[in-house]
């Protein structure tokens, strides 16, 4: 199929036009068949192909293994929360808010990235699990002796995203269709979302992103070669930050409402899967792996009340067999394709020798 769009450039047009046709109307297609709700978790969807994707620069590119990413994610939240809302009765424009979010990200990135510059593997991974833990708590505990981040209460009534008149809290009507906030918020989450696609592939055939896969393949190797390991790394923690402070910001709007209990290890733990799941280094696996790990644990809670339906009880309590299946899944995954559903070229050719 590639082969053959290739060959003719116009089949390959045709089809970028279709593609973003069924991306435009898929908001009003999916109210119209499943319901808002169904819109809303397509938002939350894009959002979490930016996570995955910032996630992906780390863990896929660099082969830097992350497990506390969620807390970049954090600080672009409450980097717009405590500067669009009641709190310190500050409103700034989203246009300051998503920059300083995304800079505050990086930033951290680099604090974290420093101190772990020799360390790989588990070790890595248990100190970037500690500081995800430290941002978390850290925002659970500033409510005193002077009230920062509210505590475990969270804050409240944050600003939407507005340019002046328009607000994306507010429903329009266009013609005989009716744009709600979910709607709205889809088509800048969805730009978002392309723009970081965009980035990634470009930074996959950059020179830093040829550096950032040396260094998975062999830090030594690619030290000897001449490239600044130290540099390097430190840009892609902070690179991979950026992405996840910028969707934090997009969430914190969105909600119009964060606590720290929306960043815990388990979310970091379900952007890591995506990544895996769909596939490390590859930027199409990884936004196909976001996509199935946030529709599928919601599509199963129709699962209990089918078992109602056709048996008169609940057997299984759907949040029980939610996890049950996404455990299920992941370790049918790691046995069958352990390169994931759509995985990168350079990683699918690494297995096979592997396995010879």
């Amino acid at each position: 199929m590639a082969r053959l769009m290739g060959n003719h450039p116009g089949l390959k047009r045709l089809a970028y036009v279709g593609v973003a046709v069924v991306l435009l109307v898929l908001p009003f297609i999916v109210d119209a068949v499943l319901g808002r709700t169904w819109v809303r978790i397509v938002d939350v969807a894009l959002l979490y192909v930016m996570l995955a994707l910032g996630l992906n620069i780390v863990v896929g590119f660099a082969g830097l293994l992350d497990l506390g990413y969620i807390a970049f994610f954090a600080v672009g939240a409450y980097s717009y929360a405590l500067l669009a809302s009641p709190q310190f009765d500050i409103h700034a424009s989203f246009l300051v808010l998503l920059p300083l979010g995304a800079f505050l990200a990086a930033v951290f990135g680099v604090l974290l990235g420093a101190p772990t510059l020799r360390l790989r593997g588990d070790y890595l991974a248990i100190v970037t699990l500690g500081f995800g833990e430290i941002i978390r708590i850290f925002l659970n505990n500033l409510n005193r002796p002077v009230n920062i981040t509210n505590g475990p209460l969270g804050i409240t009534l944050i600003d939407p995203i507005s340019l002046g008149e328009v607000s994306l809290s507010k429903t329009y009507a266009l013609g005989p269709l009716s744009l709600s906030p979910v709607h709205s918020y889809y088509y800048v989450f969805l730009l978002c979302a392309l723009v970081s696609i965009v980035i990634s592939v470009r930074l996959e055939d950059s020179r830093i992103g040829r550096a950032w896969i040396a260094i998975r393949e062999d830090e030594q190797a690619a030290k000897a070669m001449g490239i600044n390991t130290r540099n390097v790394k430190l840009l892609a923690f902070a690179m991979g930050a950026t992405f996840g402070g910028v969707a934090g910001g997009l969430f914190a709007s969105f909600q119009g409402f964060i606590s720290p209990e929306s960043f815990t290890l388990l979310e970091s733990i379900m952007v890591l899967c995506m990544v895996v799941l769909g596939g490390m280094g590859n930027v199409g696996g990884v936004v196909l792996g976001a996509a199935l790990l946030t529709a599928l644990p919601e599509a199963l809670r129709y699962v209990g009340p089918l078992q109602q339906t056709w048996f008169g009880h609940v057997f299984v309590d759907p949040s029980d067999l939610r996890m049950l299946m996404f455990g299920l899944a992941l370790v049918l995954m790691m046995l069958f394709r352990p390169a994931g559903l759509w995985p990168s070229k350079i990683r699918k050719r690494e297995l096979a020798t592997a396995a010879e």
